[in-house]
């Protein structure tokens, strides 16, 4: 079969899997063709991988669109149709790459994607392109961009967000630091666009300014943008200066102490973490659920987390679902109390998915008693509960499913 020919049918088959008249706006039906897209996705990879990305590009380019036309009336909740239309996207960029199609085709294709007004789902990043579009490329781009500037663009409309997201990436392709200060750090009253200045500035190697600037987002503020700064702060430096990173981290513990935070210290003090551990369970002590947590997911030392689970008072029932669980190979019977009080808090409510958990929980405290003189206050519980919760029998029939007396 001739190379056309091979495309054409390539191409018939790839379509066959994405374009659809199925009724996607059920959740279900949706996650199945999300899943079929994805094996045209993976017919595309494997063609790629023999006869290169380059002869793929229009065929790439059919199915990206048929895929956006499909997922604007579907229900992709679980997001399996847009993790498809994403891997198009990176296959089109790798295509055009190699195959240099004529630039006015390729920013066409660019602009069309973007602002047509079809979708705004979904973003293409220049600087992928920016060796197959060249300098006359970029410039002819840079002018059509220049063409759908709108002064009068709501500052939250679709074409301004676009047109501000392009000029951030043509500031790194063109790897102009004021640019990408200005573009990205805005007018730089909020964290997260102090970080998007660090990220740009790591991209084109300017990592000294990278550091500076996500310690300028670390520092913003106390909030949830200031700390996702101050860990990309932390793995710059154990990237670029590693001799700083245990400070660092031993800085944003301290700021947000937190099992996450003290995990990400100890994982980097390594031999050193003995002379950390004392300030970070005392400082973790002000959060029963923290210090929990880390005691026993972290430092996988359930005898410490039980400990502390008491000491500390801990109220979080998940925390002492997963701890009971763990602790019960060292005290079994040590844990029944602890069951009792989490099957009374399962029981609270109607719902039934607690009633099957209070179940369980209840046939692990049979299995843990059996044999000892736990058993028979065991026994007792059950038919206490079940004489109690006579009238919901949603109850009674989970109880029965799990072989309760």
């Amino acid at each position: 079969m001739s190379r056309g020919g091979q495309d054409e049918k390539l191409g018939a088959e790839v379509l066959g899997l994405i374009r659809t008249r199925a009724d996607l706006h059920r959740w279900g039906a949706a996650n199945a063709h999300g899943r079929q897209m994805h094996e045209a996705v993976a017919l595309l990879r494997a063609a790629a991988e023999s006869t290169g990305p380059a002869p793929l590009l229009p065929i790439v380019e059919k199915a990206a669109a048929s895929a956006v036309r499909v997922i604007l009336r579907a229900d992709d909740s679980s997001g399996i149709i847009g993790d498809a239309i994403r891997d198009l996207l990176r296959l089109h960029a790798k295509a055009a790459a190699e195959a240099r199609p004529p630039a006015s085709k390729l920013v066409a294709w660019m602009i069309k994607f973007q602002f047509d007004g079809t979708q705004d789902f979904f973003t293409i990043d220049v600087a992928d392109y920016a060796a197959a579009l060249g300098p006359d490329g970029l410039a002819l781009y840079r002018a059509k961009l220049a063409e759908i500037a709108d002064p009068e663009a709501g500052q939250f409309s679709h074409t301004r967000f676009m047109l501000d997201y392009n000029a951030c990436r043509l500031a790194v392709v063109d790897r102009d630091v004021n640019a990408i200060i200005a573009t990205h750090s805005r007018d730089r009253k909020v964290a997260a666009w102090l970080q998007d200045t660090a990220q740009a500035l790591a991209e084109i190697g300017e990592v000294d300014l990278s550091i500076d600037w996500a310690k300028q987002a670390a520092d913003f503020d106390g909030g949830h943008q200031a700390l996702a700064a101050a860990q990309y702060w932390c793995d710059l430096l154990a990237r670029h200066r590693p001799d700083t990173e245990i400070a660092a981290r031993q800085e944003v513990f301290r700021r947000w102490p937190s099992a996450s935070t003290a995990q990400q210290l100890r994982k980097a003090a390594g031999q050193a973490w003995p002379s950390h551990r004392d300030e970070v369970l005392d400082t973790l002590s002000r959060s029963p659920y923290d210090a929990v947590s880390f005691a026993l997911h972290q430092l996988d030392d359930p005898e410490l987390a039980w400990t502390l689970a008491h000491n500390l008072e801990l109220t979080d029932a998940r925390t002492w679902s997963d701890l009971a669980n763990a602790y019960e190979h060292i005290d079994p019977l040590g844990v029944l109390p602890v069951l009792h009080d989490l099957v009374l808090t399962d029981l609270r409510d109607s719902d039934a998915r607690a009633y099957k958990q209070a179940a369980r929980r209840l046939r692990q405290m049979r299995r843990l008693a059996a044999g000892t003189d736990g058993a028979a206050e065991v026994e007792d519980l059950i038919k206490t509960l079940r004489e109690e919760h006579r009238r919901r029998p949603r109850l009674q029939r989970e109880f029965d499913q799990a072989g309760l007396p």
